[in-house]
């Protein structure tokens, strides 16, 4: 006799078979297209090699790992005892749960953690079981790695990086046959959804020329310059390395003192100007600043011998003199973003070393000058990985943008890889248009020589803070900064952890003012005053501990942003009459943004 499933019981829809095998047939057809873009570089004979120098590394390093547990049979054997057992008593609550019993759960996924949040992880049995099985395998993998003993610090990091990865990677929830929201929408739509899937990854394929260039926002919803990178303004100035924007004014008065931005060259400006509601730099016009931005060119061979140096006379130094071009200026405060303000920070060391006294004062946001704490980026930094990065570079004389978005991809692979690998391969769905995924797929280049030289001297060798650093014959020393300083960290920064930002303004000579903002390396500098998010920590100098400095700061609800203002304006409030871009002495190029940041990688 059949059995009568139960009321509340999930029902899945029966498929449609000739609309499934149509489908199927669809979907063998679009991975045809998939492995041919995948196979056309090969062919080329222009294959990048750097998957191949990465995997090698992974082997190289969870190679030592296992060396500790191999040559010792009694702790391998501890080891394996530790997890059998721990599947022994998921088998055990698995089979009360088929039987109907009620059995608490022998691992649980973090709350945070989206990947299971489908009922069925946890109703049904079978799936329940595999989530288990991967979090109970996952985090043992983990503590093999913890407990390895007689590792250096950087072997041990770069392995507790890699497992990282690769349990991310082969979580059920990435599968569409152990992923039950896959399942159900696969049947639901007949496998259409599949075929959709493939068709964008083979675009995305094609448009990475041979390697994945995952979406993650919708690329046809924003433009730079009409709805995004809109602030108005002029380019007033523009040589080999930038173009130098000044925006119209929003006030009748501005204040005396100029501003200068000096962003990162990693990526691109407007991040501080993504649109008129997020825009810091549309923010700061209004407050009656005049703002200037550096927009870096997006390099290729040409400026392969383009090192720090001359991104620091070419960059900075050549904007300061258009400003006082401009404005008639000597003097004016500067914000430095990320590694822009890295680049800051040697200019100012530069600048004490020389008696240039054109900076007044300077800000920066989540920027590093002491890399001894500097995260997860570090487990890309070491002599061996250097060398065959470099390599590469000489080939091209750049470094492809592609390889440092991934890098920074892979510090939060559960957020910025997996679920748009799910959402766009498998669940076959465009990603929602988002502005801030949109610039961050908007990579840019890196010239060989000013990337060499900063991998090396602050990653690999920390040489600033040490005062070991010299640029064009000079020795540095951070300690000669005197000017005041404003220091911005994010507490769930990943690039620049907050620890790194705190330890690094004890290099300064000067005062500085150490700030917290609430969320991550973007978010928390992107917060905005019309909906802010996040909110801001004050505690005084960085002096002491860190953990101590956090326990006495003062939170503060809102955006930092006129914290800093209040900040800015206090050094000198003097007001004069509003300044047009160029002021009538530099004749204006083109409108904002320019034409260099609209050039792809």
């Amino acid at each position: 006799m059949q059995q009568v499933p139960a009321k509340d019981e999930a029902q899945l829809p029966i498929p449609n078979v000739e609309e499934l095998s149509r489908n199927m047939a669809a979907l063998v057809e679009e991975a045809g297209k998939a492995t041919a873009a995948y196979l056309r570089p090969l062919e080329e004979q222009r294959a990048n090699t750097g998957l191949a120098d990465k995997a090698a590394d992974y082997v190289k390093t969870l190679g030592q790992v296992a060396e500790y547990w191999l040559v010792d049979p009694q702790k391998a054997i501890e080891a394996q005892t530790r997890l059998g057992s721990t599947f022994l008593d998921l088998w055990s609550t698995t089979l009360k749960r088929m039987q109907g019993e009620a059995a608490a759960p022998v691992a649980a996924p973090d709350p945070k953690d989206s990947r299971f949040k489908d009922p069925e992880w946890s109703q049904n049995p079978v799936f329940d079981f595999l989530k288990q099985a991967y979090l109970i395998t996952s985090r043992w993998a983990e503590t093999l790695v913890q407990e390895a003993e007689g590792l250096d610090e950087h072997t041990r990091h770069k392995a507790e990086f890699y497992v990282r990865q690769l349990s991310s990677a082969l979580s059920p929830s990435n599968f569409l046959a152990t992923n039950p929201e896959l399942i159900r929408a696969t049947i639901q739509e007949n496998g259409a959804n599949l075929v959709r899937g493939m068709k964008m990854l083979a675009e995305d394929i094609e448009a990475g020329r041979g390697e994945l260039k995952m979406r993650q926002s919708d690329p046809e919803r924003f433009e730079v310059g009409v709805n995004m990178a809109n602030t108005p303004g002029k380019v007033v100035f523009r040589n080999d390395l930038i173009e130098l924007i000044q925006y119209a004014p929003a006030t009748e008065t501005v204040l005396r003192r100029p501003l200068l931005i000096v962003p990162p060259w990693i990526n691109k400006f407007y991040v501080l100007d993504l649109n008129p509601e997020k825009s810091f730099i549309r923010w700061a016009v209004s407050q009656g600043l005049t703002v200037f931005v550096i927009s870096w060119v997006n390099p290729d061979a040409r400026h392969a011998e383009k090192g720090f140096g001359d991104y620091m006379r070419e960059g900075i130094f050549a904007a300061l003199d258009a400003v006082e071009a401009a404005t008639g200026e000597r003097k004016v405060t500067t914000i430095g973003y990320c590694v822009g303000g890295t680049l800051l920070a040697v200019a100012l060391a530069h600048m004490a070393a020389t008696g240039d006294d054109r900076v007044e004062s300077a800000t920066f946001l989540t920027t590093q000058v002491d890399f001894k704490h500097a995260g997860d980026l570090k487990v890309f930094v070491d002599e061996e990985q250097l060398t065959a990065l470099e390599e590469g570079m000489q080939q091209r004389g750049y470094l492809e943008g592609s390889r440092m978005a991934n890098a920074f991809n892979m510090l939060r692979p559960n957020d910025l890889i997996w679920p748009y690998m799910i959402n766009n391969y498998l669940k076959g769905r465009a990603p929602m248009p988002f502005d801030l995924l949109y610039w961050n797929s908007d990579s840019t280049r890196m010239p060989a020589a000013n990337h060499a030289f900063y991998m090396r001297n602050c990653y690999l060798e920390n040489k600033l803070t040490k005062g070991e650093m010299v640029l064009e014959n000079v020795r540095l020393d951070l300690k000669k900064v005197k000017i005041p300083i404003f220091n911005l960290a994010a507490k769930e920064d990943h690039i620049a952890p907050a620890l790194s930002v705190f330890d690094g303004s004890k290099a300064f000579g000067g005062k500085v003012d150490y700030v917290m903002a609430g969320s991550g390396h973007i978010a928390g500098v992107v917060n905005p005053m019309s909906k802010p998010k996040y909110q801001f920590w004050t505690g005084g100098p960085p002096k002491g501990k860190f953990e101590d400095w956090v326990a006495k700061a003062e939170e503060h609800p809102g955006s930092w942003w006129p914290y800093w203002f209040a900040w800015v304006d206090k050094q000198n409030p003097e007001r004069v009459p509003a300044r047009e871009p160029g002021g009538g002495k530099l004749t204006p190029i083109c409108d904002a943004p320019g034409e260099y940041v609209k050039a792809k990688a």
